[in-house]
Parts: structure tokens; C-alpha cells; sequence
């Protein structure tokens, strides 16, 4: 009898139990960030950006295998040694020297994404021939260049040059790095590729075209890019 008791009164409190679980299921299920119903007008970041939301679907889409040639040593190496050396005038803004690595129809080019693939079409961070590159020269050299008042320094890395083509005029470039800037007591981080079109000439090796992909691109920073990256 006793035992009856017991199980006769363990009863009522499992089924309360079981109601509340229920009731808390329900709720967590009507919320709209952790469920949401199908059809639910989206609110909020949803409404703006809804590849941000949990319930957005995973791109299975894998990017193109990458290209590469089995260039000579010799070339190998000589194209390293010029990304090094243009790593190198950056950080120590030679800034002339630094834009004479250009040909004469040489652009700078950094898209605001990976898959853009013109800057006509599509907005971009920097788009710069030699002129627009003499133009931003002159302003973060002029004494009253405010970016340029407290202390600012660059520190860049540049690796994983490869070549993904290479004939007796151009050469197709490919190589990773991550920059360092510091400023006043500041320190921000960029990182990505770099993909070079460079030109054989008399005085060496050229740039027709450098595109600068950020890894980082779409996050939110206190103040703009001043130079180069």
C-alpha cells in the first residue's frame, strides 16, 4: 500500500513535468531566430541581409581548383624576389619607387569581392593607373596629411608565390599576404592575394595589373585604407 501511494502520487507531478517541457518546446519553437515559420515575414538583419541568418542554406559550391605551371627555378625565383622587393618599398614608403614598378599602363586594382571580375561594372576599394597613384602620393606626403601625423607603419609578409603562367613576355602571378598596420597605439590586420600580371622589358620586370583580394574585406574598420596594401 504504501508503495501504491507513492506511484499514485509521483504521477501527477511527472505529467506537470512533461506539460512544462511541452510549453517550453513550444515557445523556443515560435521564436523567430532559433526556428521561425516558413513563410514568416523576415525582420530586422534578416530583412537586410539574409545570408546572415542561421537558417540561410550553406553554399556547397567548392572554388575553382587553383593553376600551376612548373616554371624554371631561375624564373621562380626571380618573381619572388620582386614581390619581396615591392613588400619592402611599401613598408619603407618609397612610395616612388614603389609606383615605378608599374609599366607605364600598369593598374592597381582592389574589388570589393572575389567574384568581381571588371572594376566598370562594379564598385571597387582602390582602382589606380600611375596618374591616380601620383595623386595619392602627394596627399599622405603633403605636410598637413592628417593620416600621416601620428605614428603609421606597415609590416607586410608575402608568401605562397606561385606561377600560373609564364611565356617569353608576361608572366600570371599568384601569392598570399597579411599586412600589419600600426597606428598611434593601433593595430589592424589585413590579409589575402595578390594576383600579378607582370611584364618582361629592358628594365626588368613590370606590373600591368595587380589585383588585391582582402580576405577581410567586408569588415567594418575605424578609418579608411590611406595607401596601398
Amino acid at each position: 500500500m504504501t508503495t501504491s501511494r507513492k506511484t499514485a502520487a509521483a504521477a501527477p507531478r511527472s505529467s506537470r513535468t512533461g506539460k512544462s517541457a511541452r510549453g517550453v518546446s513550444a515557445h523556443l519553437e515560435a521564436d523567430v531566430v532559433i526556428a521561425g515559420a516558413v513563410g514568416r515575414r523576415k525582420t530586422g538583419a534578416q530583412a537586410i541581409a539574409p545570408d546572415h541568418s542561421p537558417r540561410a542554406p550553406v553554399s556547397s559550391k567548392a572554388p575553382p581548383l587553383p593553376v600551376a605551371v612548373a616554371a624554371p627555378g631561375d624564373t621562380h625565383r626571380e618573381v619572388e624576389q620582386f614581390l619581396y622587393r615591392q613588400a619592402e618599398l611599401l613598408d619603407g614608403k618609397h612610395w616612388q619607387a614603389w609606383i615605378d614598378l608599374f609599366a607605364d599602363d600598369g593598374m592597381y586594382w582592389m574589388p570589393v569581392s572575389a567574384d568581381q571580375t571588371d572594376w566598370l561594372s562594379w564598385p571597387s576599394i582602390f582602382i589606380e593607373d600611375k596618374s591616380l597613384m601620383a595623386v595619392r602620393m602627394g596627399r599622405v606626403t603633403h605636410p598637413n596629411a592628417w593620416s600621416q601625423a601620428p605614428l603609421w607603419a606597415t609590416n607586410h609578409l608575402v608568401s605562397h608565390v606561385t606561377v600560373e603562367s609564364a611565356d617569353t613576355d608576361e608572366l600570371v602571378v599568384r601569392s598570399r599576404f597579411h599586412m600589419m598596420e600600426l597606428r598611434r597605439d593601433s593595430i589592424r590586420h589585413f590579409g589575402g592575394s595578390y594576383r600579378h600580371h607582370l611584364a618582361r622589358t629592358a628594365a626588368g620586370l613590370k606590373i600591368r595589373q595587380q589585383r588585391v583580394d582582402l580576405f577581410n574585406a567586408q569588415a567594418p574598420f575605424d578609418y579608411v585604407l590611406q595607401v596601398w596594401v
